[in-house]
């Protein structure tokens, strides 16, 4: 079985804007492409079917619940957004509220948001190195996350990180709630297999 991890280029002394990063990802839009606040710069391999179904599904129910509600906005794991930080992440799914969401101007908007989300979830693919998506969520917390999950199908688990209060960890299945951030939202995750 070949499995490609991230590579992951140390620019610590190259330093790109936002907008030289911008272009960058422009023209290699065939890359995925990811910057830590340290600089470091991250190429991430596209994800196999289970994932992107997996990816898919989440990303559908919190935008059927969003739509009901009407509380926010819902991204997909092709939007990067500029962390304050420094970074410039690209979550799987994505929620800020509205309030948040119209800060910003409409240049901000059309390019690289620079705003951190309220809500997160990273879904590992068996490409992905559990410890840098561990710091992945951290860095959203730094940079004002109030909920996320790290959804683990490898170790069968779920990361929950909220802002002020210790990561905490469950086994799957588990039913995770959206506690008052999302509120009303439930998630029922199974065992994966």
């Amino acid at each position: 079985m070949i499995t490609t991890e991230p590579i992951i280029l140390n620019l610590k002394n190259v330093y790109l804007t936002d907008e030289q990063f911008y272009q960058l990802c422009k023209v290699n839009d065939h890359w995925r492409l990811e910057q830590t606040a340290q600089g470091e710069l991250i190429i991430m391999p596209p994800v196999g079917a289970i994932s992107g179904n997996r990816e898919s599904e989440l990303n559908g129910l919190v935008w059927l619940w969003n739509r009901q509600t009407q509380l926010g906005k819902v991204f997909s794991s092709s939007t990067v957004f500029i962390l304050p930080n420094g970074g410039k992440r690209s979550p799987d799914v994505a929620w800020i509220t509205n309030e948040r969401w119209e800060t910003l101007t409409s240049e901000e908007k059309e390019k690289f948001a620079p705003i951190c989300p309220d809500f997160v979830i990273e879904l590992r693919s068996r490409t992905d190195i559990l410890s840098q998506l561990q710091t992945k969520m951290q860095e959203y917390l730094n940079s004002g996350l109030r909920l996320g999950w790290l959804i683990d199908p490898q170790n069968q688990k779920v990361e929950i990180y909220r802002q002020n209060k210790p990561m905490e960890i469950v086994s799957l299945p588990t039913t995770l709630s959206g506690e008052d951030i999302l509120t009303g939202f439930i998630l029922e995750l199974p065992v994966f297999e």
